[in-house]
């Protein structure tokens, strides 16, 4: 779990730092341009038998934009859709005052074996990516998947790095 290790130790290096703390917010970072977002399924955790099940880290490069009104949301584009086509597009990512949110509902696609069909079940996921001083973002991607065979949760740490 070195990645996880790596993010982790991230956001914590930023809320020591001052960047961000749990009792303040902050003016939202405008997190524009492309970035290389990066999922290390590899590393997933959680009381799903998805969480056992072996996947490799994915990786594509979006373009973010950013845009403040009462509330500050950056919006991921110029990239690919992802293979579930239940996952709502573009994804956008609202500014807390600590981190970056993207909370939605679909349909987990539950693998049961290599000759059986999939299982779609519906779930629930909050992504959230934190900034560090150098522009990079870490973060968690939590799914509970709510109905199934795959029922449970799936964690999985995530990053943005500037590309």
């Amino acid at each position: 779990m070195p990645a996880l290790r790596t993010a982790l130790a991230c956001v914590a290096l930023v809320a020591a730092a001052g960047g961000v703390t749990a009792g303040s917010a902050q003016a939202a970072p405008l997190w524009s341009g492309r970035y290389t977002v990066v999922t290390y399924a590899s590393e997933k955790i959680g009381t799903s038998v998805a969480a056992r099940q072996p996947e490799p880290d994915f990786s594509a490069q979006y373009t973010f934009s950013t845009s403040c009104t009462s509330t500050c949301v950056a919006v991921a584009g110029d990239g690919p859709a992802p293979t579930n086509p239940t996952i709502p597009q573009p994804s956008r990512y609202t500014w807390d005052g600590k981190q970056w949110v993207f909370n939605y509902t679909w349909q987990w696609e539950c693998f049961r074996g290599s000759d059986v069909p999939s299982e779609y079940a519906a779930a629930r996921s909050l992504v959230f990516y934190a900034p560090a001083p150098d522009g990079t973002m870490y973060g968690t991607w939590r799914t509970e998947i709510l109905e199934g065979l795959c029922r449970g949760t799936v964690i999985m740490p995530v990053a943005a790095y500037p590309a």
